[in-house]
């Protein structure tokens, strides 16, 4: 699907007053009352693992997973009892329900016997807009309603409607209080209309105009729900697409507790050019929100390969922040509880900002790793620092400690110590690098030998 805690009823700002404020805190920001000044900052640590758990029903043995594995799970509205259930396992984990903002479905699950379900993927239901709000349903130019390629059964709604707008919110907002969700994800908060149909909306000359109408519809959608939900302490995380190209809209629509980034570390050019996240402003945004640390970064990398997974967790550990969560997807209808061994490279905490070399590789320092990421569409080198291994690595024998004869004497010549600096590493294009304190590989591999044995123990 295309793309896309709390801050409380903030104004929209535009992305460099943002970059600014997040900057200024990178380095403490000045507190404006004792206690302020005496409260813990949260801590930049490794991207936190989260899971989009909107394909298939969860198992049972898939929440005990998703318990212990994931900070955000986002889970469909009819999967109520999963909630509950997870929550009786983790009480920390935020659980957030599905809903689409743009589009109302009449495939089966969503309308049974001619009746809109009890639980939708969407805010209002088909039948419920057929017989009594046709007027929601979006048409082109030649008066028919837009159903979307690929996605049959999904049709396009006036999100530019402000009775539409407003119907979904108190039918949103009711259902997400009464079922006891922490917030929604709100799908397909999308740039362009061209993902799903070339259709040119009625009223509009061309799709430049149709996509500037659901933008605007989109935007102001977004602060009527988001407005409804953080009175209620909830929390809108919209799926929103392409911020690269529109300064300012990820800022914007992710002020009501974070945004979900579906394409992370996406590279462009059918896969031959830069990764695409670091276009335009949206890395400046995501960073900058990242830092603050008060909303939710929900990012996905689809992953085919070992490079891909590379870039994509290294990209969101160049963000890593209080909330920013990464997660791989493998298959396209997210069928699975998706897990990365990356996850397990024990970086620690970020000890600094990321920063970019001259030759577009950017890279941060953690207590116990480092990173670097090549956005560039050639390969590139990088110095590391010493004494860190790849994730993976056989964790290092302890070599015995060598003693002497009683009769032997010490030679009278040490060997000189090289002063050699390390030999740069190749990064390929759209390609990372992730180095780990070896001391790590050895305390995980003693935590998963005794997690093991006490599991053989039950």
């Amino acid at each position: 699907m295309p793309k896309a805690t709390l801050i409380r009823r903030h104004p929209v700002v535009s992305w460099t007053s943002a970059a600014v404020l997040a900057a200024s805190c990178l380095t403490g920001c000045v507190a404006s009352s004792a206690q302020e000044i005496s409260a813990p900052s949260p801590k930049p640590l490794a991207p936190c693992a989260w899971w989009y758990g909107i394909g298939e029903p969860p198992t049972s043995r898939d929440i005990e997973l998703a318990a212990k594995r994931y900070q955000v799970v986002v889970l469909n509205a009819d999967q109520g009892t999963a909630m509950r259930r997870l929550r009786q396992l983790n009480p920390r984990v935020k659980v957030l329900v599905y809903k689409d903002l743009s589009s109302t479905r009449n495939y089966p699950g969503a309308v049974d016997g001619g009746q809109d379900a009890v639980f939708l993927p969407s805010g209002i239901g088909y039948v419920a807009a057929q017989e009594h709000h046709p007027d929601w349903f979006a048409l082109d130019t030649k008066g028919r309603r837009i159903e979307w390629q690929g996605y049959p059964k999904h049709w396009q709604m006036a999100v530019w409607n402000p009775d539409y707008q407003q119907a979904w919110t108190d039918a949103v907002v009711a259902e997400v209080k009464r079922e006891g969700w922490d917030g929604v994800l709100a799908d397909n908060d999308f740039n362009s209309l061209s993902h799903y149909s070339p259709a040119v909306l009625a009223g509009t000359a061309n799709v430049a105009e149709t996509d500037r109408k659901l933008r605007d519809g989109l935007d102001a959608f977004l602060a009527k729900a988001g407005d409804a939900l953080t009175n209620s302490d909830k929390i809108l995380v919209p799926n929103v697409s392409e911020t690269h190209l529109v300064p300012g809209r990820w800022t914007a629509h992710s002020r009501f507790g974070g945004a979900m980034e579906e394409n992370f570390g996406f590279r462009e050019n059918g896969g031959t050019g830069g990764l695409l996240t670091f276009r335009g402003n949206e890395f400046q945004e995501l960073r900058a929100q990242a830092a603050l640390g008060e909303s939710w970064l929900l990012l996905v990398t689809r992953t085919h390969n070992a490079r891909e997974e590379r870039s994509g967790y290294a990209s969101a550990a160049l963000l890593a922040g209080p909330q920013t969560c990464w997660t791989r997807a493998t298959t396209d209808d997210y069928r699975d509880p998706e897990w990365s061994t990356l996850q397990d490279s024990g970086l620690g905490e970020a000890v600094d900002a990321a920063s970019r070399l001259p030759n577009g590789v950017w890279t941060r320092t953690f207590t116990h790793g480092w990173v670097a990421v090549n956005t560039t569409a050639a390969t590139q080198t990088v110095v590391a620092p010493e004494g860190l291994v790849r994730p993976g690595t056989p964790p290092p024998t302890p070599t015995p400690t060598p003693t002497l004869s009683p009769t032997a004497s010490p030679s009278t010549s040490a060997s000189p110590t090289s002063t050699a600096p390390p030999p740069p590493l190749t990064v390929e294009a759209a390609d990372a690098v992730i180095l780990v304190d070896p001391k790590q590989l050895v305390k995980r591999v003693t935590r998963d030998e005794l997690r093991i044995g006490r599991l053989w123990a039950r």
